[in-house]
């Protein structure tokens, strides 16, 4: 008798783990308006900071204090570094925020989500299936930008060694490697807003305020890090280590600031996820 109610239950030949497969929702979401606007914006920022330059003349040491920034036109590398430092901030929380907050509460906007849960796709199996996209593609982003940095530069100022604010410089070999490091920590720093816009896109039907919340809670962040006063309590804000990747681009890196900036945003990203995938698995879908 179990066997036959399990027979009814389940259609012949039905998997839940080839449900919603990867390819075919990086397909949906590389089609997307919102995806080709983010990668086209990040592809032009080093053309207009290229143009910044020519318009505004190579920058130089002020007050006798030599910045990264003012090192952008020495080489393909320093303008790399540079776009990173610019934009590792604020712009590229953006694509973060918009990739994984719009992928669930998309669907709850287009009232196609319950649909897609009576296809049957378990629910466990569509937010990995989108979580996994969301992440690649954010990725995706951060690599897009220096890699057009890294093309922009060389084109127009050389290919060379990294030089050094503080002195020194790193050979190109070496150069490259280091900032393969640390695209993979801005990557790493970013899951807690990855974290945060998906679990706000599990909880609205509305993806703008998924976005907006995640972007607005990481704004908080940095402002509480700016307060002094709150001393050794900043030291577990994401934000208080955003720029820790800047002693990777030492003649001796230091990878302490780095390794404790990355193990403060994975255990917050983790509990917000799984924040996501329980209050997900309860909740009721009208939508």
């Amino acid at each position: 008798m179990s066997t036959l109610l399990e027979r009814t239950e389940t259609a012949d030949g039905y998997r839940a783990s080839r449900t919603l497969p990867l390819r075919v929702e990086l397909v949906r979401q590389l089609k997307r308006r919102r995806t080709l606007v983010m990668g086209s914006v990040l592809a032009a920022l080093p053309l207009v900071l290229l143009v910044a330059f020519a318009i505004g003349g190579r920058p130089g040491a002020r007050n006798g204090r030599i910045t990264l920034l003012d090192t952008a036109t020495a080489s393909g590398a320093n303008f790399a570094a540079v776009n990173l430092f610019v934009s590792a901030g604020f712009l590229l929380v953006i694509p973060v925020a918009l990739f994984c907050g719009d992928t669930v509460a998309s669907e709850a906007s287009w009232s196609s989500l319950r649909y897609l849960l009576a296809a049957p796709v378990p629910r466990a199996r569509l937010l990995w299936s989108k979580l996994t996209v969301a992440l690649g593609l954010s990725l995706a982003a951060m690599v897009l930008l220096p890699v057009v940095a890294l093309a922009v530069g060389t084109a127009a100022y050389g290919w060379g060694p990294l030089e050094i604010p503080t002195g020194g410089a790193l050979s190109a070999g070496t150069a490259a490697q280091r900032l393969f490091a640390v695209i993979a920590y801005i990557f790493v720093s970013q899951l807690v807003t990855a974290g945060l816009a998906f679990w706000l896109s599990t909880k609205t039907d509305a993806p703008l305020g998924a976005v907006g919340g995640a972007v607005g809670l990481t704004i908080v962040g940095n402002v509480l890090d700016a307060v002094t006063a709150l001393g050794h309590w900043r030291d577990f804000l994401p934000a208080h280590w955003q720029f820790a990747w800047a002693d990777a681009i030492q003649p001796t890196p230091e990878w302490g600031g780095m390794i404790q900036g990355a193990a403060i945003s994975v255990t917050y990203a983790l509990v917000l996820f799984a924040l996501a995938f329980r209050g997900f698995r309860r909740k009721d879908i009208v939508s």
